[in-house]
């Protein structure tokens, strides 16, 4: 059974699931769907064009599906859209998509921590976790399982690969492949995302397999090209090696930086992320 405030200001022609909460002084506007079971806190703001799935959780503060921050927006309808089981902590801003895809989209399991900021067009894949203040400018891809952390900010266009472990406070101006930790300014490679991989429970010899690939794109420091041409003939074909070779060579913005030690310390700290 729903518990709504009536303190709340819901627009009539609201969708509004079963057994959703809703807390004092929340604003939802006419075009929104809720799904089942949601938890909304006092003081949010769900607007026009925002599409909320099953078992969402939005915390207080939070503005869902305005209007873009871009001037090229000219009021056309478009949507915010959340899967099931997203997380929307304290005062997050989630953008609504413009008529470069129609739709911003956060996927199942998401959990966006507090402060953290979704331009319009972004495409968010399933069981991401975006730390307090994270940013994302516009048209930005992150696949499944990515985490950033605290204070990232992310330029606009930029793709984000599935499995990836960004530090925090680091600035996001190229595309990251997928399975990789990144760090450093600018923005480099670190080593794979062991951690995140077994936890995933990835199998060893794919980790390891992963690893190798990596190795030759950013560790030997040959240019792009040639390292592509070394993947190929020296690593065996897997699904693995195709998805990451595609994305390389899909990468418009360029790629991170390769591995670089600064200095001693440095280097032993990146020795330590192949443990």
């Amino acid at each position: 059974m729903s518990e709504i405030s009536n303190l709340a200001v819901i627009d009539p022609q609201a969708q509004i699931g079963s057994n959703v909460t809703i807390g004092p002084f929340t604003v939802i506007e006419g075009d929104v769907v809720i799904g089942d079971d949601c938890w909304i806190a006092n003081n949010v703001s769900i607007l026009n064009g925002a599409r909320i799935g099953k078992g969402c959780k939005i915390f207080p503060g939070a503005v869902v599906s305005s209007i873009p921050q871009d001037l090229k927006y000219k009021g056309e309808p478009t949507t915010l859209e959340l899967g099931d089981h997203v997380i929307v902590r304290e005062y997050c801003t989630l953008n609504r998509g413009t008529i470069d895809k129609w739709k911003t989209v956060i996927g199942d399991r998401c959990l966006l921590m507090a402060y953290v900021h979704v331009a319009h067009d972004c495409i968010i894949g399933k069981g991401c976790i975006l730390a307090n203040n994270a940013t994302l400018a516009g048209h930005i891809d992150i696949g499944d399982y990515a985490r950033l952390g605290g204070l990232v900010a992310v330029h606009q266009f930029v793709r984000i690969g599935g499995h990836v472990m960004i530090g925090g406070g680091s600035l996001v101006r190229k595309d990251v492949p997928p399975y990789v930790m990144a760090a450093r300014e600018p923005l480099s490679y670190i080593g794979i995302n062991r951690v995140g991989l077994h936890r995933a429970k990835f199998p060893r010899e794919v980790t390891h397999h992963i690893e190798d690939i990596y190795r030759i794109l950013f560790v030997r420091g040959i240019a792009t090209p040639k390292a592509l041409e070394a993947i190929e003939n020296e690593i065996g074909h897997t699904p693995y090696r195709d998805e990451i070779a595609t994305f390389v060579r899909e990468a418009k913005r360029g790629l991170m930086k390769g591995f670089r030690a600064h200095s001693s310390n440095s280097s032993r700290s990146a020795d330590h992320s192949h443990d």
